[in-house]
């Protein structure tokens, strides 16, 4: 018993140490999908499935940064109409171009991969750059993630995916920039912002990020994916509990999930005289909403060594002028930090 005492007492203090120190790196996933409400809805948004891994990079002590993260993920976002499958219930209108008129939002898929570089300073802000490179279209693989995910969970058959948007290369490049205005021992208020310009998304949006709870500074937190550190002496990752409110204003220039020179609107194929055959296999556009408003509610938990969680609701306006209804899905996200 006395041998193992010395034993005990090192491993102890290991631990302890252990815990004191920064994670220099962590792998994750999130994952989004309308099912997660349990209202039975499978429309617009509907799928998300996202990879991340990031490294915190050496800074100066000295300067203006109190962290730095590189970043590399890769996803896949999955959009359909109001319902995946486009059948008429009604036979005395189920024909081809009748069908046509229930895709109020076009099919469609983004695959991709990226990077991020997170600059994170001492004044509670931070500057993440991005880019993106993927491919939309069957090259995508959105049929066959939503074919894989109805037939393993015993849901519908999709129908409709041969009207998806046509694909093609399409490059992003991304800006994001937060603020902290306001900071409580159980609350804060935050100004979060951010840009895309490429092919498949532009835009911009802002609005403020709203914390009740336990929360770490920006420069190490859940809320910036910076809970990651590279500098021997400063001081350890503290856990993380609280509730988040992130209403935004979304500003769309351009959407690649929607938009397409080739494509028609489909309201526009009754009258269009083609045959049903030309009707099948018709690549069908939508018009996408200039202005979107969303609000996102949630809580995150950061353990203060190992693992980071996150769960959230998103409520959003239409996206297109012929969407019926408005859209809304949860996201999961966790995250494992190692050395």
């Amino acid at each position: 018993m006395r041998k193992l005492l010395p034993l005990a007492i090192v491993l102890l203090l290991c631990s302890l140490y252990t815990k004191a120190q920064y994670r220099t790196q962590e792998f994750g996933f999130q994952t989004d999908n309308d099912g997660y409400l349990g209202q039975g809805s499978d429309r617009y948004y509907t799928n998300g499935i996202f990879l991340f891994y990031r490294e915190a990079l050496p800074f100066d002590l000295d300067g203006k940064l109190a962290n730095k993260v590189l970043g590399f993920e890769g996803g896949q976002k999955m959009y359909n109409p109001l319902s995946g499958s486009i059948t008429n219930t009604n036979p005395s209108y189920n024909t081809p171009a009748y069908n046509l008129q229930n895709i109020d939002r076009p099919f469609a898929a983004y695959l991709y991969l990226g990077g991020t570089y997170n600059l994170l300073y001492k004044n509670q802000s931070n500057l993440k750059f991005g880019a993106q490179i993927g491919v939309t279209g069957s090259k995508a693989q959105g049929k066959q993630v939503q074919d894989f995910i109805h037939n393993t969970f015993g849901f519908y058959t999709p129908y409709g995916w041969d009207h998806q948007l046509k694909g093609g290369i399409k490059l992003t490049l991304t800006a994001e920039y937060n603020k902290m205005l306001f900071r409580s021992p159980i609350f804060d208020a935050n100004f979060s912002s951010y840009v895309n310009i490429g092919n498949v998304f532009s835009g911009l949006g802002f609005g403020p990020l709203l914390r009740l709870g336990r929360t770490n500074k920006l420069f190490n937190s859940i809320s910036t994916q910076s809970t990651v550190m590279n500098r021997d002496g400063v001081k350890a990752n503290d856990q993380e509990f609280f509730f988040y409110y992130k209403p935004m204003i979304n500003i769309v220039g351009y959407d690649g999930t929607i938009q397409s020179k080739s494509g028609q609107l489909p309201f526009a194929t009754i009258q269009s005289g083609l045959s049903p055959d030309q009707i099948n296999s018709l690549e069908i556009k939508g018009t996408p909403e200039r202005l979107i408003l969303s609000n996102q509610i949630g809580a995150a938990y950061n353990s203060g060594d190992r693992w980071t969680f996150d769960a959230s609701v998103i409520f959003q306006s239409k996206a297109t002028k012929e969407t019926r209804e408005s859209e809304q899905w949860g996201s999961i996200s966790v995250m494992y930090h190692f050395n």
